[in-house]
């Protein structure tokens, strides 16, 4: 039995503790869903938690990487929130398949809102086209609560692999592949319509058959009564014949 109690109490603590660790992954700024192909456009959010018991969130503060600039960036509107894109001129323009870019969305910032504590809330935005020299983009960003606090997810990925305190948000970027690898619209018929449509057909010849059948069990019905009413008059003939 006291095998059993101390198994169960280390069961106990190793669930603390990795409860424990795994809770300040989940309150970190992060960019959902965290990756994206390489040449392509996509839309992603950057999902803030509000870490602290007593303030509020009220500002969002999000830097737009210098060294690969995003020619196209549209953020999609939050109620109860404000938000400044600010362009800039870049140190060094990039060349492009749209031409030779100068400036870019250097900063996106929202205002004006809240998340309380205990809650979080997601701010979308649509950007492209992606680079293909590099297998990531950091996005610094800078979280302003109600009482003055300024929390900076700014630290850049370990190259051990373990997490940084304050890690920035980052998206991962997967070389292209199939048709979409520029970022085209998918085609939105469904690939399995025809199959799902073609099963169908069989009805008539199943409803054929069940009218077959129907009229075979109707037939030998109908000659099994001709058969019986057969043996009644043939009885009642042989009842009502006179004796030699």
């Amino acid at each position: 039995m006291s095998f059993v109690r101390r198994a169960a109490t280390v069961l106990a603590a190793t669930t603390a503790l990795t409860a424990g660790l795994a809770l300040p992954a989940l309150a970190h700024v992060t960019i959902q869903p965290g990756s994206a192909e390489q040449g392509g456009f996509t839309k992603v959010a950057f999902r803030v938690p509000n870490e602290r018991d007593d303030a509020s969130t009220t500002t969002i503060e999000v830097t737009f990487p210098a060294d690969h600039p995003l020619a196209f960036v549209s953020v999609k509107p939050v109620p109860g929130w404000k938000v400044k894109v600010t362009e800039g001129k870049l140190p060094t323009p990039v060349k492009t398949q749209y031409g030779e870019l100068k400036e870019a969305v250097t900063k996106v910032v929202w205002s004006g809102g809240k998340i309380e504590p205990g809650q979080f809330q997601e701010f979308e935005v649509s950007m492209g086209q992606l680079p293909t020299d590099t297998e990531q983009l950091v996005f610094p960003t800078k979280q302003t609560y109600s009482s003055g606090e300024v929390v900076d997810w700014s630290e850049a990925p370990k190259t051990d692999g373990s997490e940084a305190e304050h890690p920035a948000p980052l998206l991962k970027l997967t070389p292209a592949t199939g048709d979409d690898a520029h970022g085209a619209a998918p085609s939105t018929a469904p690939a399995s319509a025809a199959p799902s449509v073609a099963p169908a057909e069989p009805a008539a010849p199943a409803a054929a058959a069940g009218t077959t059948d129907g009229t075979a069990r109707l037939l030998g019905g109908a000659g099994l009564a001709v058969g019986v009413i057969g043996v009644v008059v043939g009885a009642l003939g042989l009842r009502r014949r006179p004796n030699a």
